[in-house]
């Protein structure tokens, strides 16, 4: 999608991507910083790990606690710290910025797709890792009505739920599954990426029929074991296309300082994903 954006921008660019190993992703991002390169995306498990090796965190990284964003900067004459894809010339040292365009864009994906308006929503979360603790806490400033965190590790969703408690204590969380009818199950976990992954969920805890909608991040396979079994069960899904375009099209704009050309880079996302022209 950022190559068909960087075709229509007419900018001499190229996106590429490369697997990282989280011990050798501090030394990564400081070679991409002495090469040249203009910005970065990252990924699991990436997202925490890059907050303390970032110069500097926006403010959209600072409340929701995750990088997927990395913007190269350096400083103008006038001493301004622009991103280095917008100066004519680099004439200083290089600077790392962090955000996250993920909240946001989970947001508005979540309206788009399945119709679901998070205020008063009841939903149930599954995962505590950095695209769900930056979901979890997105939702709870825009006044979610009931949340219900669930994590393999039961600790990670305690410290989340208390950090939401904390910061938004008219919320209500809880950890563990709901009793009762929610209006969407989001997994925000990478479950379902993989054949032969085990189940986001625990079915004999809770029941998908007792979901309104149920989201899913994970876009490739196009349908995971989640969707499917939702659909089966009679709810509205989505997947995580939605989310992955409006993010990927806020970290364009930083990176150029321009529009993205939205439509060219859904297409390009539906074409890859879906194989449709």
């Amino acid at each position: 999608m950022h190559n068909a954006a960087l075709e229509v921008l007419e900018l001499d660019w190229t996106y590429l991507a490369f697997e990282v190993h989280p011990d050798t992703l501090a030394s990564t991002l400081r070679g991409a910083r002495d090469l040249g390169v203009l910005g970065l995306n990252l990924t699991l498990p990436h997202k925490l790990l890059a907050m303390p090796l970032m110069d500097v965190l926006d403010d959209s990284a600072e409340t929701y606690g995750a990088v997927n964003t990395v913007i190269y900067e350096s400083q103008t004459s006038s001493g301004e710290w622009m991103p280095v894809g917008q100066l004519p010339e680099i004439r200083g040292p290089v600077r790392m910025r962090g955000a996250n365009t993920d909240a946001d864009a989970l947001l508005r994906s979540l309206g788009e797709d399945l119709g679901i308006e998070p205020r008063s929503a009841r939903i149930l979360l599954l995962g505590a890792g950095g695209a769900a603790r930056a979901a979890a806490l997105r939702l709870a400033d825009e006044g979610v009505g009931e949340l219900w965190l669930v994590n393999r590790t039961t600790s990670k969703a305690e410290e989340l739920a208390a950090e939401i408690r904390l910061r938004n204590p008219a919320v209500g969380v809880e950890v563990g599954y709901p009793s009762d009818t929610v209006d969407v199950v989001l997994n925000a976990t990478s479950l379902g990426m993989k054949a032969g992954d085990p189940l986001p969920w625990d079915p004999a805890r809770f029941s998908l029929d007792r979901a309104d909608g149920v989201y899913d991040m994970v876009y490739r396979p196009a349908e995971t074991v989640l969707l499917e079994t939702a659909r089966r069960s009679g709810c509205r899904t989505a997947n995580g296309l939605g989310m992955l375009l409006y993010q990927g099209a806020a970290a364009l704009e930083l990176w150029t300082g321009r529009p993205a050309p939205v439509d060219a880079m859904r297409s390009a996302l539906v074409s890859e994903v879906y194989g449709a022209p």
